[in-house]
């Protein structure tokens, strides 16, 4: 698959990038999420293996699926603990189901509730939703879309209650058709209570030139998933087609800080671990200069 193509703005940009390390970007903070791995939800220290290999990357910071932290919401104090012993900051808590309610397109306020509460408790920044689409039978359903968009909301002032930020994750087919679902989205959502955590990877595959996206659109963004495809298959980033530096170009020239976050998920379920991450991690250093 070809990458999109970019503004002339972009493509001025890019073509100016020095061929040496960039500078280091103040506002860049390299993240990294768990399911690079595999990890049994039940064992914690499981988990906490993997946030050390993440810190011994030199990520800043890690993401995790609400899954693998669940077992710790009823008695925080220890697992606060041993996530603060590590100096990484846990950036945020995802929740990614199959099946959602139908009236929210988003998973059940009685789930994000509590995953929110505990995983305050446990240190986390945000609460990271995906959600189902908005769209019926590949047309956008404009009734869907604004129950959605009313569960963010919603979603987005109860979790200020916790002390956390809602950002929102965006899957493939929400990039469909030029990505009208995710411009309306943004729209019918307040900034003040729902941020987006962009996945680049999937919005890339659905056709969109996300320089161009994020070079509209940066100001709603608190973190990126970057991954890299070839031949339709996800590799480590910088070992595919998904060409970053005009990602980077259009961010540094909005002056945006945020998480550029390393999310290895392969579709046929392979669990890469170590031998993706260590590349990828050089691959930000080498594009993004942290």
């Amino acid at each position: 698959m070809s990458p999109p193509s970019v503004t002339r703005r972009s493509f001025l940009a890019t073509a100016a990038f020095s061929t040496g390390m960039p500078a280091a970007t103040k506002g860049f903070r390299p993240g990294c999420q768990t399911n690079a791995w595999r990890i049994q939800p039940e064992n914690f220290q499981q988990v906490l293996g993997v946030v050390d290999k993440i810190k011994r990357y030199g990520y800043k910071g890690f993401e995790t699926g609400f899954r693998n932290v669940q077992g710790q919401f009823e008695n925080p104090q220890r697992a606060r603990s041993a996530f603060d012993q590590r100096r990484l900051e846990f950036l945020g808590c995802h929740i990614f189901l199959l099946e959602y309610d139908p009236s929210t397109q988003i998973a059940p306020e009685s789930l994000y509730r509590r995953v929110s509460q505990g995983a305050a408790a446990l240190g986390a920044k945000r609460l990271i939703l995906s959600g189902g689409t908005a769209r019926n039978h590949g047309k956008l359903d404009g009734d869907l879309l604004r129950r959605k968009a009313d569960a963010l909301n919603h979603a987005g002032e109860l979790c200020k209650k916790f002390g956390l930020v809602v950002a929102y994750h965006n899957h493939d087919k929400e990039f469909a058709q030029g990505g009208e679902e995710m411009e309306e989205l943004l729209r019918l959502t307040d900034p003040a209570s729902v941020r987006l955590i962009l996945d680049a990877g999937h919005a890339w595959r659905a056709g969109i030139s996300v320089p161009e996206w994020l070079d509209r659109h940066a100001n709603r963004v608190d973190g990126i998933h970057l991954r890299d495809f070839r031949n339709g298959e996800q590799v480590p980033l910088g070992q595919g087609d998904f060409d970053l530096l005009a990602v980077a170009q259009v961010l540094r020239a909005r002056n945006w800080s945020g998480w550029l976050i390393n999310e290895e998920e392969r579709l046929n379920d392979i669990k890469p671990g170590d031998a993706a991450v260590a590349p990828a991690r050089r691959h930000l250093r080498k594009v993004f200069g942290v």
